[in-house]
């Protein structure tokens, strides 16, 4: 199947919040459940506007996958875990590296399947945060693809 890349408008955060929630549900088991209901609030009004938003759609035009960039980093990567294992994730990350020259990501330490998913790639670990953006004690790997 191909995946279309679009970027992703305000009046689609709904749905980038769902793709969001089912998929840290299906991943971030390490998360406590008061944890993503705070993440789910301020994720809409505070995250999604800090970054470009990229949605990897399929033959219908459903955002099955989206990614979030700053400037230099890619801050969010995250797959509707019924379209994962489909080669989203890395259609997702194949345009930040090579359409939009990203070689950074940060990734929760604990999230082991997305800390292979990003060493398979390439990615190797340059530094490590005890705490997440938001200061819960949730570490970071910081990230840096060579080459």
């Amino acid at each position: 199947m191909t995946y279309i890349i679009t970027t992703i408008k305000k009046t689609e955060y709904p749905d980038v919040m769902k793709v969001w929630e089912a998929s840290v549900r299906a991943t971030h088991h390490f998360l406590k459940e008061e944890d993503i209901l705070l993440f789910k609030m301020v994720i809409p009004e505070k995250y999604l506007d800090a970054v470009r938003l990229y949605a990897a759609r399929d033959e219908l035009g459903k955002i099955v996958g989206f990614l979030g960039v700053s400037d230099d980093e890619i801050e969010m990567l995250f797959i509707d875990p019924d379209s994962r294992g489909k080669g989203i994730g890395k259609v997702l990350l194949d345009y930040a590296v090579k359409e939009l020259h990203l070689s950074k990501v940060g990734v929760n330490e604990q999230n082991e399947q997305a800390l292979g998913f990003y060493l398979k790639y390439g990615f190797k670990v340059v530094s490590r945060s005890e705490f997440d953006a938001t200061g819960k004690p949730y570490p970071i790997l910081h990230m840096k693809l060579n080459g």
